[in-house]
């Protein structure tokens, strides 16, 4: 074998051990100091994505957004899910016929600083009765639905506490 050839496999094997270190070093960066979360507020004045993409729509179609169950004016309907307690507490948002995703990812609705948080948690999101459905999305610490363990999407009644680690989020007129 030429010396050439030897020097190229030391400097690649040099390489690869290197990109070794920076891997795990950045693995555990990433468990003792978590996910970066960001405050979604702070980039714009408070909207949320989905009140700048109503802003955005025409206005027809902004009148169609909260579709026929916001027409029918229900009695003792949501209007908003409220977080009452953890690192959000008092954080509002409209219920607008929308999916609204809770976890840690960033592109989550609600994101989620909380060490006990999946990155894709728990899921609120609308049936065709107009009734609010949570859904658990494999998390492993689990989702609670007033001190019951979550094991299959189930209706949220008016004011009951969802607790996901120490976030409690509620729906309210």
């Amino acid at each position: 074998m030429s010396e050439l050839t030897l020097t190229v496999m030391r400097l690649g094997f040099l390489a690869v051990l290197w990109l070794f270190v920076i891997v795990a070093v950045q693995v555990i960066r990433s468990d003792l100091f978590g996910t970066r979360v960001t405050q979604r507020g702070s980039r714009r004045g408070g909207d949320t994505r989905q009140q700048r993409a109503q802003q955005a729509a025409p206005p027809q179609q902004r009148q169609q957004s909260g579709g026929r169950r916001a027409d029918r004016g229900r009695r003792g309907a949501p209007t908003k899910l409220v977080v009452s307690e953890g690192s959000l507490s008092g954080t509002t948002v409209a219920l607008q016929g929308q999916t609204i995703s809770l976890g840690r990812a960033h592109d989550s609705t609600i994101v989620l600083d909380d060490d006990y948080a999946s990155s894709r948690h728990a899921r609120i999101y609308p049936d065709r009765d107009g009734q609010w459905i949570v859904e658990d999305l494999g998390s492993t610490n689990g989702t609670y639905l007033d001190r019951t363990r979550l094991t299959a999407p189930t209706p949220i009644p008016l004011g009951a506490p969802i607790r996901i680690g120490k976030t409690v989020i509620e729906l309210r007129k």
